[in-house]
């Protein structure tokens, strides 16, 4: 099982506000943030082939990871960090296809999918939505901390998802979650880094756990590590 890059798991969302999406990652991976998920699922293939291969650049320059949500061949391709899928079937199919190495996580709704996930051999599973969330309203109800206190006994490392902000990363983390994943508290923040720098500060009163190897940028402080300009 290989180890989580961080416990903060920034999620796109290239609607969420006017400020480009390149710009929002770029000033969340200054402000600390060293996971990112390209989501945005809706663009035609080849440009979000486009945006995957800009952001890959834009994230190794900041010595963090990237992980492609569902297509294999696009992560293989661009030699993304690894993939989020939404089936535990297909977790074999990519681990052959990207490497031993590669990140694979499983989009996961129930327990039931956190136990395949990791019977699968799945690195994590992302539990959603753990609080109401205005960005994955279709999903049910709010499963709360219980559940990912369940998840974390399955002994796979469990990313807490949907509605998670400031006030309740800490909750999340104390219930066994061994990270979260934010989208909207970030992408449509007038901020992107004061978010990225609000949600570090919470998660860091709880304690480390040593499935973690977090990176330089991780903190309550801005990363010195200089993020490279989108535009240049």
């Amino acid at each position: 099982m290989n180890g989580l890059p961080a416990r903060l798991l920034l999620v796109t969302d290239r609607h969420g506000s006017d400020l480009p999406l390149l710009r929002r990652v770029g000033a969340a991976l200054e402000a600390g943030a060293r996971w990112i998920w390209l989501r945005d699922r809706d663009l035609p293939e080849a440009e979000r082939a486009a945006l995957a291969a800009d952001l890959a650049r834009l994230v190794r320059g900041a010595g963090g990871r990237l992980t492609i949500g569902r297509d294999v061949d696009l992560a293989a391709r661009i030699g993304a960090d690894g993939v989020q899928l939404a089936s535990a079937a297909v977790v074999a199919e990519a681990r052959a296809r990207l490497g031993p190495g590669a990140l694979i996580g499983l989009s996961a709704h129930r327990l039931a999918e956190i136990a395949a996930a990791r019977e699968a051999g799945a690195d994590y599973a992302t539990l959603s939505p753990i609080f109401a969330s205005a960005s994955k309203p279709g999903y049910g109800p709010a499963l709360g901390p219980a559940a990912l206190a369940q998840a974390a006994r399955t002994g796979l490392p469990v990313i807490a998802l949907g509605g998670v902000e400031p006030g309740t990363a800490p909750a999340c983390l104390a219930a066994g979650a061994a990270g979260v994943a934010v989208m909207g508290g970030v992408m449509r923040a007038a901020d992107p880094g004061a978010a990225v720098q609000a949600l570090l500060k919470a998660m860091a009163r709880e304690p480390r756990d040593p499935l973690f190897r977090v990176g330089e940028g991780y903190g309550d402080r801005r990363s010195h590590v200089r993020v490279p300009d989108p535009s240049e």
